[in-house]
């Protein structure tokens, strides 16, 4: 039993020097006596999504007595609503830049873990039966080598026990850049880009997985296809919201 567990023991530091555990804020080794997901003094350069937040798409409101941002308020949404850990302020957007061009793959556990922190209650209250991440293109999967919304959803599906559905929407159309575009702009640019091609029988519920909701476009795109497959409720769970109105 000592052998086994000390050979497990030393496996798991043996993978710790290989591919060492890094805080996703300044990208610094995480060592194995380190509990935290991110080094404290990290922690701090992040803004977290607290209360009150928007019912829409899960940001904190400068008034306390509205229930919607003022984007959400002009929007017709085919989702009932978005939760997220933190704010795209330029700590999250340049942690969320090396996760998605720079393989760090292995933030997606601290990402996942920070989201189940703050949103675990929403999250359940919203009785799913899959989880499903937002698809990209097989060229830009190609080229990145994997999905950072896949990476999360899976990591989310650990700490939650909701199935990962990977199989569910896939993306056969490459769309333009969406970083330059207005909200308007994004959905025309975004039309046809999302399709279904497995079943989604024993589907009424799921939750979309993204790592970034800006306008909420590509979640809109992805709700429409679903609902059109015959799902009835769709949720959207992001590591970060927009800080700005949209």
């Amino acid at each position: 039993m000592s052998y086994q567990l000390n050979k497990r023991t030393l496996g798991s530091f043996l993978m710790q020097c290989i591919y060492p555990h890094r805080c996703p804020v300044c990208d610094g080794v995480l060592f194995l006596s380190e509990k935290e997901w991110i080094h404290p003094e990290c922690r701090k350069k992040l803004s977290f999504a607290v209360e009150p937040r928007c019912f829409g798409c899960g940001k904190t409101l400068a008034d306390e007595t509205a229930e919607y941002c003022p984007d959400c308020r002009r929007r017709r949404r085919s989702y009932v609503r978005n939760v997220a850990a933190l704010h795209y302020n330029e700590a999250a957007r340049d942690s969320v830049v090396r996760f998605k061009y720079h393989g760090r793959q292995q933030y997606a556990v601290a990402y996942a873990g920070e989201i189940w922190r703050l949103r675990s209650e929403e999250i359940l209250s919203f009785k799913a039966d899959a989880l499903i991440p937002v698809p990209v293109h097989r060229a830009r999967l190609l080229k990145r080598g994997y999905n950072q919304a896949e990476l999360l959803a899976e990591e989310l599906s650990k700490f939650s026990g909701i199935p990962l559905r990977r199989d569910v929407l896939f993306r056969p159309k490459k769309t333009a850049a969406q970083k330059a575009l207005g909200p308007e702009a994004r959905i025309r640019n975004l039309s046809g880009a999302f399709a279904v091609k497995s079943s989604v029988k024993g589907l009424n519920t799921v939750i979309l997985v993204d790592d970034i909701f800006t306008t909420g476009s590509t979640m809109e795109a992805c709700t429409r296809v679903l609902k059109a497959a015959g799902i009835k409720t769709v949720y959207g769970v992001t590591l970060c919201v927009g800080m700005g109105e949209e």
